[in-house]
C-alpha cells in the first residue's frame, strides 16, 4: 500500500514538472513572438530563453506554430468545461449562449489580444488559424451530446447546432478585428455576442416558416 502511494506521489511530481516545463517554454516563446515577431524568432531563441534543450522543446511542441495554438486549445478546453458545468435541465441553446459568453469574456485580456493580432498579421499563422473552428465545432458537438446522454437521433441535431454556433463565432472574430480604437474590450465582446444571438434567433424564426 505504502509503495503504491509513493508511486502515485512520484507520478504527481513528474506530471507537475512536465506541466511547469511546458508552461515555461510557452511563456518564453510567446514573449519572444510578441517582442520580435513570429518569423524572426527561432526555436533556438525559445529554448535559450526557456532554459531547455532543443530536444525538450520537441517533446512538447512539434513546431513553433503549435506553441501559438496551444492558447487556442486552452480556449476550447475552457469552453467545454463551461458547457459541462451548465445545469442538465437547461436547453442546449441557452447552455451554449451562457458558456460561450463566459469563455469569450474571460479570454479578453491583453495577452490574448496581442496573440490575436500576432496571428492576424502573420500569414503562416493566419492560414493555420482557420483550423481552430473545425476543432471547436467538433468539440462543441461532442460536449452537447454528452449533456444529452448521447440519445438516439441527437447526433445530427447537435452537429448542426454546433456548426451554426461556431460559424457565428467565426463572424464574431472578424467583427472583433474591426472594433473601433479604444473600445472597452469586454463591453465590445458582449455587444458582438448579443448581436450574433439576435441574428441566430431571427434565422430560427425564418426557418420555422419553412416547416
Amino acid at each position: 500500500m505504502a509503495e503504491s502511494k509513493r508511486g502515485q506521489e512520484t507520478e504527481g511530481r513528474r506530471e507537475r514538472k512536465r506541466r511547469q516545463t511546458r508552461e515555461r517554454i510557452e511563456q518564453a516563446a510567446m514573449t519572444l513572438f510578441l517582442q520580435r515577431g513570429f518569423e524572426a524568432t527561432t526555436i533556438e531563441d525559445i529554448t535559450e530563453a526557456a532554459d531547455v534543450s532543443k530536444r525538450s522543446f520537441f517533446d512538447y511542441f512539434p513546431s513553433k506554430e503549435e506553441v501559438v495554438f496551444a492558447w487556442q486549445d486552452s480556449f476550447a478546453d475552457r469552453l467545454m468545461a463551461e458547457i459541462a458545468a451548465r445545469p442538465a435541465e437547461e436547453p442546449s441553446v441557452a447552455a451554449i449562449e451562457a458558456a460561450i459568453s463566459a469563455t469569450v469574456i474571460a479570454s479578453v485580456d491583453e495577452r490574448g489580444l496581442a496573440l490575436a493580432e500576432l496571428i492576424h498579421r502573420t500569414p503562416a499563422l493566419k492560414a493555420r488559424d482557420q483550423l481552430k473552428y473545425a476543432r471547436l465545432e467538433q468539440a462543441l458537438a461532442e460536449a452537447l451530446l454528452l449533456r444529452r446522454g448521447n440519445a438516439p437521433g441527437e447526433r445530427s441535431r447537435m452537429r448542426v447546432l454546433a456548426a451554426v454556433v461556431i460559424g457565428a463565432l467565426r463572424v464574431g472574430g472578424e467583427l472583433w478585428q474591426q472594433r473601433p480604437p479604444g473600445a472597452a474590450l469586454q463591453d465590445f465582446a458582449r455587444q458582438i455576442l448579443a448581436e450574433l444571438w439576435t441574428i441566430l434567433a431571427e434565422f430560427g424564426d425564418e426557418a420555422k416558416t419553412r416547416l
